[in-house]
């Protein structure tokens, strides 16, 4: 109902402080008929909000997390104040920047983050080294870390310099720093990891730190996306739109 988080419901629910149909309940997986069943919590009833869908351009150093032990910024730091819950949809580490999506649509949002989906993103990484042709053969091959394989769908060389390089790297699964712990693997160092796409939705010219909402259309590429990724669209579907990888 775009109301709270999925564990945030499940612990006011446990807590007694839901109500259905006046009666409190304590069992988060009690089924609820929509539109006809009456929901409150702590007394004051809970409709069911306009669904949301936010991009953001998440900055370097910056947690995707609601709140922090620590006391690091966190990209809620960066939504306008009282505006309504959105949950992230997935994750970028402290360290890596780039395209992050947020929604009230927690159905919307296990759908691209479920590993099944195969949800196609990519990713410009910087490294300490002057990249070829070998090294990209390497890190699309893979290595395995402690018994687990880490891999990319495709990697290539943006370009070069006397030291360092900048490679564009896609993923279709969605392993814990998989980037980073691949490449260190292989004897990298991370300088930059920045997400510039997920789907065919792309990070573009929006500037660090700003948040907006997904157009109709930016909204439709995703879902196409996750759809085609699922072998439900025919392969005639449109891919001509222009790539700006920001």
């Amino acid at each position: 109902m775009g109301y709270c988080s999925r564990s945030q419901a499940a612990a006011l629910v446990r807590a007694g402080r839901v109500t259905l149909n006046q009666g409190i309940t304590r069992d988060p997986e009690k089924p609820v008929r929509m539109g006809i069943d009456r929901i409150a919590v702590d007394g004051t009833p809970v409709d069911e909000h306009p669904k949301i869908y936010l991009m953001m351009n998440k900055p370097r150093g910056v947690v995707t997390t609601a709140s922090d032990e620590k006391g690091r910024a966190t990209v809620y730091d960066l939504l306008k104040p009282g505006a309504s819950w959105v949950g992230a949809v997935g994750r970028l580490d402290k360290a890596s920047e780039g395209l992050l999506l947020l929604s009230s649509d927690s159905k919307w949002a296990a759908k691209i983050t479920d590993p099944a989906s195969h949800l196609e993103k990519r990713y410009h990484v910087q490294v300490n080294c002057v990249a070829g042709d070998d090294l990209m053969t390497r890190i699309e091959a893979g290595v395995t870390i402690g018994g687990e394989h880490l891999r990319v769908k495709a990697a290539s060389v943006i370009r070069a310099g006397g030291k360092n390089s900048w490679l564009e790297i896609s993923l279709d699964e969605g392993k814990n720093r998989q980037i980073r712990r691949l490449l260190e693997g292989l004897g990298l160092q991370v300088l930059r990891l920045v997400r510039v796409s997920i789907g065919r939705l792309e990070l573009g010219n929006l500037k660090k730190g700003e948040v907006r909402p997904l157009t109709k259309e930016e909204k439709r590429l995703v879902d196409h996306a996750q759809d085609n990724s699922r072998g439900l669209l025919p392969q005639k579907f449109d891919r001509g739109a222009p790539r700006n990888v920001g």
